[in-house]
């Protein structure tokens, strides 16, 4: 990964477009999660509905003030140990958060990622709507090359980095409960 790739996804990200890059475990497909048009289109290329949600990634959980109504959270201490790390957390989210974000449900989904590119686009452009690269009932992709087979010239731009070491996408738990929603608890 070269700086100038890093400075064109942040370019892309910050007028409107939808970018491929590597997380964790696979890659993701991100976008400005403040930029509706944006989600739409991944909405869309992964055959999403809007019910369900999606997820955010930061670099900083200042970066989710905006969103996450972290004063409702009892014991933040789980969610800290956990970042920055691939533990996704279900936060309840601030009056006004759009339901392209939440989907159908009070709380936003957001994760303090550990993959270094992560950390440096969102360093430079703000927290990402950050969903697996894949059209549903595929598996994701874990290879820039897997994203363009998926996706064809549907992105406008992929980011070419290698996956971070984890064979599972991120476990996501409710920080109100403490409950594990997926992955292994």
């Amino acid at each position: 990964m070269t700086l100038w790739q890093i400075n064109h996804a942040v370019r892309v990200i910050r007028q409107g477009g939808v970018i491929a890059y590597p997380t964790e475990a696979v890659y993701g497909l991100g976008c400005s999660p403040y930029y509706f048009p944006a989600v739409a289109r991944i909405l869309k290329l992964k055959r999403r509905n809007i019910s369900k949600g999606l997820i955010l990634v930061g670099s900083d959980i200042s970066q989710f003030d905006r969103l996450a109504d972290f004063s409702k959270v009892v014991d933040m201490s789980p969610i800290l140990d956990s970042w920055p790390g691939p533990v996704t957390w279900i936060i309840p989210a601030r009056r006004g958060v759009p339901r392209w974000l939440t989907g159908d449900k009070a709380g936003i989904a957001i994760r303090v990622s550990a993959h270094p590119v992560v950390g440096r686009l969102c360093d430079r452009a703000g927290a990402l709507v950050s969903t697996s690269a894949n059209p549903a009932r595929l598996p994701p992709a874990r290879t820039a090359q897997r994203v363009r087979s998926y996706f064809k010239n549907e992105l406008d731009f992929i980011l070419h980095a290698p996956v971070g070491l984890a064979r599972e996408p991120s476990q996501i738990r409710d920080a109100l409960t403490g409950k594990v929603l997926r992955g292994a608890g």
